[in-house]
């Protein structure tokens, strides 16, 4: 009983090295993976009439990241949630323009992620509105049992007038008879990836 409780200790104290060092000794682990569409999001908020926030997302999303940490994102403008049919409608006819630009992308190289949890900090490109802008991004990213989350630890700020969205805004500020809409917004996102 005594050498079993030993090799039951042992047991632990190796498992507890193994996630507290990134596991096989910190050694890089990544192969392909896909991103999962069912444990992902992407939420943006949306401030009107100075006070109003309200969160709204994009619900389809796709994309890989390749074994040397090659990201790409593809987001459906059309799959845009506001919980308000006609809102949805108007966002995707008049901000996004989907009947021109169906889908914004983001890429970036990011390297590759250790097992265990790590920071991961640089400049995504974001391709939006036929506009293409690099962006600075903050995240923390969590690699366990073959798979990847990747979920920001800072909220990233989208100017409209940084992709040609201004008037947008405004014909949307006009059809809902509205004081104002920022033209500023905080995106936030959890990103998972499988093997």
């Amino acid at each position: 009983m005594n050498n079993f409780l030993k090799l039951f200790f042992l047991s632990l104290t190796l498992a507890f090295t193994q996630v507290s060092y990134g596991g096989s000794h910190g050694k890089k682990a990544m192969g392909g993976m896909t991103l999962d569409n069912a444990l992902s999001s992407l939420s943006f908020v949306s401030i009107k009439k100075g006070t109003v926030g309200e969160t709204h997302t994009i619900d389809k999303l796709s994309g890989s990241l390749s074994g040397e940490g090659d990201l790409l994102v593809t987001l459906d403008l059309s799959s845009v949630n506001t919980n308000i049919d006609i809102r949805n409608e108007r966002m995707q006819k008049h901000l996004f323009e989907t009947d021109k630009n169906p889908t914004a992308t983001i890429s970036a190289k990011i390297g590759k992620v250790a097992d265990g949890v790590s920071r991961v900090k640089g400049a995504v490109e974001l391709n939006l509105h036929g506009v293409k802008k690099n962006v600075d991004f903050d995240a923390i990213a969590v690699m366990s049992g073959g798979k990847l989350v990747v979920s920001s630890a800072k909220p990233i700020i989208i100017k409209a007038s940084d992709y040609g969205m201004e008037d947008g805004i405004a014909m949307l500020q006009k059809l809902a008879k509205l004081p104002s809409i920022a033209t500023a917004v905080p995106v936030s996102f959890v990103l998972t990836f499988s093997k």
